[in-house]
Order: C-alpha cells, then sequence, then structure tokens
C-alpha cells in the first residue's frame, strides 16, 4: 500500500492562549475536504516561553488528538529561533508555516498545495495586498525598509511578505542547514533560492490577543536583516569619512588663502562647535555601524544553541 505524503504545519506560539483552539479547530476543517483529505497531517505547536496558559492547552490538545505534537522552549527566545525549532523538528513532505492568531488564513493551504504539485514550485509564499488595519506610521517604516534592503542586498525581499509559506522538504531542509545564530528568515528564504510563486491575500486582523511586535521591536528586527544580508552600511560610513576629509580638506585650504590674502583673524566660534559636532556625530554613526557587525560576528563565534528545548512530545 502506498505511504500517504505527510503535511506539517509549524507554528510558532508567544502568549497565545485566546487563539490556540480557534488555530485547531479551523486548520482541521480545511484537512476535513478536498484535496487535504487525502494528506496525513500534524500540527507542530512551538511553545516559545510563554507566560500565560498556551502550554497547558497545547497539551490537552495534544492529549486529546494523534496529530498534535509540541515543543516547549526553556524560555523566550524569540520567533526566528522558534520557527528553527519548528522547521528542524518537522516531518512532513511539505511544511506549511503559519502563526496561531488566524492572520494567516489556513483555507489557502488547499491552493498552496496544489501549486506546488501541479506546478511544480518548491514554495509557495503569501503576501498582503494592502496594508489595511495597519498605522500609518508603521506601514510607511515598512515600505522603506523594503525599499532600502532590496538596494543595499543581493537578496530580493517582497514588500509585505507574510511568514506563511508551504514548502517541500528539500527546501526546509536547506534552511535547516543555515544554523546561523542571528537569523532573518525571510532574507534566509530568499537566500536559499528555489522557484517561489507568491499569492496575496488581503490583510486579516488577528482573531485574539494582541500582537507580540512593539515599533521598537520591528526597528531593531529590519536592522538584524540589514546587517544580516549586506555590507554596504560598513562601506557607507567609508564613504562618508572620506568625504568629510576631502571637503575638510578644501576648507583648510580655503582659510588658508583667505588668510594670507585679507588677513582676517579666526572667526566663527559657533560655526566651528557646529561643525565639530556634525562631525562628531557622524564619528559616532559609524562607530555603532562596525559596533554593530562586530555585535553579530561576536554572538556567532560564541556557538550557543539556537534554542534549548525544555519539553517536547516528539517521539525521537
Amino acid at each position: 500500500m502506498e505511504e500517504k505524503l505527510r503535511m506539517t504545519i509549524v507554528v510558532p506560539c508567544f502568549n497565545e492562549q485566546e487563539s490556540i483552539r480557534l488555530f485547531h479547530d479551523e486548520v482541521e476543517r480545511t484537512f476535513c475536504s478536498g484535496p487535504l483529505s487525502e494528506l496525513d497531517h500534524n500540527i507542530l505547536f512551538v511553545n516559545d516561553g510563554s507566560s500565560d496558559d498556551t502550554l497547558l492547552i497545547i497539551k490537552q490538545l495534544a492529549k486529546n488528538s494523534d496529530n498534535i505534537e509540541y515543543i516547549s522552549l526553556s524560555r523566550n527566545f524569540g520567533k526566528e529561533a522558534a520557527i528553527f525549532a519548528g522547521l528542524e523538528n518537522s516531518t512532513g513532505d511539505f511544511v506549511a508555516l503559519m502563526d496561531a492568531d488566524l492572520q494567516d488564513p489556513p483555507n489557502l493551504l488547499e491552493k498552496m498545495f496544489l501549486t506546488i504539485v501541479n506546478e511544480g514550485f518548491d514554495c509557495v509564499a503569501t503576501k498582503r495586498s494592502s496594508r489595511k488595519g495597519e498605522p500609518l506610521i508603521r506601514s510607511w517604516f515598512a515600505m522603506f525598509f523594503y525599499k532600502i534592503i532590496n538596494s543595499i542586498s543581493k537578496i530580493n525581499l517582497v514588500d509585505g511578505a507574510r511568514d506563511f509559506r508551504l514548502m517541500t522538504r528539500q527546501m526546509v531542509d536547506s534552511i535547516v542547514s543555515l544554523r546561523e545564530y542571528n537569523r532573518f528568515s525571510k532574507g534566509l528564504f530568499s537566500w536559499v533560492g528555489f522557484n517561489v510563486k507568491w499569492i496575496e491575500y488581503e490583510n486579516i486582523e488577528r482573531i485574539a490577543g494582541k500582537t507580540k511586535w512593539s515599533f521598537w521591536g520591528l526597528f531593531l528586527y529590519s536592522v538584524d536583516g540589514i546587517i544580516a544580508f549586506s555590507a554596504v552600511p560598513l562601506a557607507l560610513s567609508s564613504f562618508l569619512g572620506v568625504l568629510i576629509s576631502f571637503f575638510s580638506l578644501l576648507g583648510i585650504i580655503f582659510i588658508v588663502v583667505k588668510t594670507v590674502i585679507f588677513g582676517d583673524p579666526v572667526t566663527g566660534w559657533p560655526s566651528l562647535v557646529t561643525i565639530v559636532s556634525f562631525i562628531g556625530g557622524l564619528q559616532l554613526l559609524c562607530l555603532g555601524i562596525i559596533g554593530q557587525y562586530l555585535a553579530k560576528t561576536y554572538m556567532e563565534t560564541k556557538d550557543r544553541p539556537i534554542y534549548i528545548l525544555k519539553e517536547t512530545s516528539l517521539k525521537k
């Protein structure tokens, strides 16, 4: 008898007690009929150090269902680590990555699966067709980030891209083989290549709970992405140094010539202080850029594990 293909749905969770059951019920309805009903499937929840009843609810679901599995990390390692943990422990021939808040509609899984099977793609990824419902300032900075990183790096990040995607086993294994500590999954998905098809859908509000991403958190995440996939900021700091030195040299020549010809005494203390402060600020900016790269290098050389497993229902 031919063995059925399996789909694993990886779901990173951090304080999602209000949405876990709703997510599970919606996914199960999706697999009740249509092409997906011909697949074996399992849901792999990754509890990323939740402080609410997320893990308790996941355990209750796993107790009552054979296709629910979970991994619980020893603390909150962040979504990137949770994604890696889920992908590394997934077993399906196809692996879907989804959020538990139902902003990633499970009913798209059928279309994504058929696209891979019938059209030969290695991955079907999703993006929002609009940013409706998102604060304007946040939307503007997000679009600005995508423009910057696409102009200074060799990877291509699609504006509005979600983590929600369905991948073949080969692509997942390739991503898992990249064991860098400082992870930026959107960039890694693009870096490994493979044939990817994008599908759009309208932005959906989360079904319950509150977002765990603050504006500051997203800003730091964007900085991580730029540093992880581009060395242009380092080149830019060097360029600024050369440019300022050039104009400083022109300024010195101008002052010497002016003094020789007109004999003017040295004046302009306010402008001097302003210029010194400006140059000092640029120096600190360049040092900060270099420091960010050194910090990331420092973390990589420690060779710490990306996550630490506390408990799991998986049978090794």
